[in-house]
């Protein structure tokens, strides 16, 4: 075959169907005569040489790219529709531009002359190859190439652990929601049951306070509904956050298609009514936790709730207020005998805080109570008819929580009744109480005690301005147990505040103290110095507001570093 059929035409002034330059000197600095001006139109006779044309031959798919050994034993993978025809592809050289049009050329040869195309530089990456008997191969594949299928060929168990993860940390939905539209892969992983075993719903559809539209509560039953029947066959936790409406119709559907659920929240929710709670009764028989705090419910419903289904609740959380007294009452009438956590609260600008409760009542009606919180409320105790069964208390109590905001009628007397038999008390939270006294703490059965805190935050105008004494019965009974000590704006004296904390490391377990609160109070260096040398745990020291310590020092330190600089600066 002649030279000329297989490689392309050369440049335009050296084509003898296109019209060269009109100007009067070539390209090579010569005179030359002027030819005519060759058409450019199609024309319908036969091509003087005949055997030149060439025969059109079928098409063959072709792949997009050229496999072709480069430099240091790699296979490269170039384009085929690179302008570098015939070798790899290789990346231009910096600084390279583009050559110029000489001056003079006529347009007619531009129009003739086609116009490069330079293909885009595939991306490549590297994908090891079997190993030869010579020398290690390294594969490279563009990238593009394999996008599309990498998605698709990952295990589905290694989908649904990494879903997990995130799972854990964000929540089921909407995350799921969304991960199983990407594809049929995704959508089998995402349906796994044990992705959607806890769920919680806020604000999906509307914002807070906005108006709901007809479309769009349609469209959030139909969610609802679409999910409880295909996503909550192994439900176990709950929740709905700041609903205000179709609060009825989420605990409905979910109830009646989730016969595993042992947990629900409803926080800052409304318009729960009995329908809601009859359905709980009918279809929730695993249901053994249940938080109302912050929301607006039927307490009549509620009631009936408790009275068939009280006695395999364990777990009840809710917001205290007038009409919710007869719930306190119901429970300790004896209608949740195997409750372990009970949790009274009330709303910081609430008004109403005080709490009517017979604690001889409820200590027999829960003889398994294992955490007690009334969390600021003012708790009224009833005097007890027998002085002799007073002393029953919550033997295994272990988390005792009557904080508060404002301030507290509760005296030793009232806090050595309902702990009279907890041994096994593990955290007293008394933030607020500013009428106990270190020698009604120092009383308690209780001899390990990990967490007690006891700063006064609230209270600054009630209550006497004058100094205690007797903290240091409080951290000689506990110094070998004690891992958080509170005592923030407590007004001790600084030799009293320095035998106290000299007590700690006294014992076989020195090494005990993570967290030390002395915010407000009157340390001194020498008293904070021996606190700092014993405890080489410590972690969290609060030291702000001392107005006995030196500049610079009045500050929280978070961390051992930290905390050995600051006993540097003593010494």
């Amino acid at each position: 075959m002649d030279s000329s059929e297989t490689q392309p035409l050369p440049s335009s002034d050296s084509r003898e169907d296109t019209a060269p330059s009109t100007s009067k000197t070539s390209g090579h600095g010569q005179d030359a005569p002027k030819p005519k001006k060759a058409s450019l139109k199609r024309t319908t006779g036969e091509p003087k040489n005949a055997k030149s044309k060439k025969r059109k031959k079928p098409r063959v798919s072709q792949p997009g790219y050229r496999v072709e050994q480069g430099e240091d034993m790699l296979f490269v993978i170039s384009s085929t529709t690179s302008q570098y025809e015939g070798s790899a592809w290789k990346p231009p050289k910096k600084g390279s531009k583009k050559k110029k049009l000489a001056k003079g050329k006529s347009k007619a040869g531009q129009s003739v002359r086609k116009k490069t195309v330079r293909a885009p530089k595939p991306k490549l990456v590297a994908v090891p190859v079997e190993k030869t008997e010579k020398t290690d191969v390294t594969f490279f594949v563009p990238q593009d190439a394999m996008d599309h299928r990498w998605g698709q060929s990952v295990p589905e168990e290694v989908l649904i652990n990494i879903f997990q993860f995130v799972v854990t940390q964000d929540g089921a939905v909407p995350f799921l929601c969304r991960v199983g539209r990407v594809c049929h892969l995704w959508n089998a992983a995402a349906s796994s049951p044990a992705l959607w075993r806890k769920v919680t719903i806020g604000h999906c559809w509307i914002a807070p306070g906005k108006s709901q539209q007809p479309t769009t509560e349609k469209r959030i039953k139909g969610t609802l509904t679409w999910l409880s029947q295909n996503r909550f066959s192994q439900l176990r936790d709950f929740s709905l956050y700041h609903w205000k409406k179709n609060v009825n119709y989420a605990v409905e559907t979910v109830s009646q298609n989730s016969p595993h659920l042992r947990s629900l929240t409803l926080s800052y929710c409304t318009g729960l009514t009995g329908d809601a709670f009859h359905s709980l009764s009918l279809h929730s028989r695993s249901l053994q936790s249940i938080n109302l705090q912050y929301s607006e419910f039927q307490v009549e419903g509620f009631l009936e709730f408790l009275e068939s289904h009280g006695s395999q609740i364990k777990q009840m959380l809710y917001t205290h207020g007038i009409s919710y007294n007869r719930v306190l009452a119901a429970v300790t009438r004896g209608l949740c005998p195997d409750l372990e956590l009970l949790e009274v609260n009330t709303k910081l600008d609430s008004k109403d805080c005080e709490l009517h409760i017979n604690i001889q009542a409820l200590q027999m009606a829960c003889p398994n109570l294992k955490t007690f919180r009334m969390l600021n409320v003012r708790p009224l105790l009833k005097t007890f008819r027998n002085d002799a069964d007073s002393t029953l208390g919550f033997p295994l109590l272990e988390e005792m929580c009557i904080a508060t905001t404002s301030y507290s009628y509760m005296t030793d007397k009232d806090l050595r009744d309902i702990l009279s038999g907890s041994t096994r008390l593990r955290v007293l939270d008394l933030r607020g109480c500013s009428r106990i006294t270190p020698s009604g703490l120092a009383a308690l059965p209780c001899d390990e005690l990990e967490c007690l805190y006891w700063g006064q935050y609230f209270t600054s105008n009630v209550g006497s301005s004058s100094t205690k004494k007797g903290l240091h019965m409080v951290t000689e009974k506990w110094s070998r147990t004690l891992q958080q000590l509170d005592i923030a704006n407590q007004l001790f004296t600084e030799e009293e505040l320095e035998i106290a904390m000299s007590y700690f490391g006294r014992g076989t377990e020195a090494d005990t103290l993570r967290s030390l609160n002395l915010s407000g109070t009157r340390i001194t260096p020498p008293a904070l110095r021996s606190v700092i040398g014993q405890m080489t745990s410590l972690n969290y020291l609060n030291l702000s507001s001392c107005r006995y310590l030196p500049r610079g020092m009045k500050r929280i330190y978070r961390g051992q570093e930290d905390i050995r600089q600051l006993l540097d600066k003593l010494d």
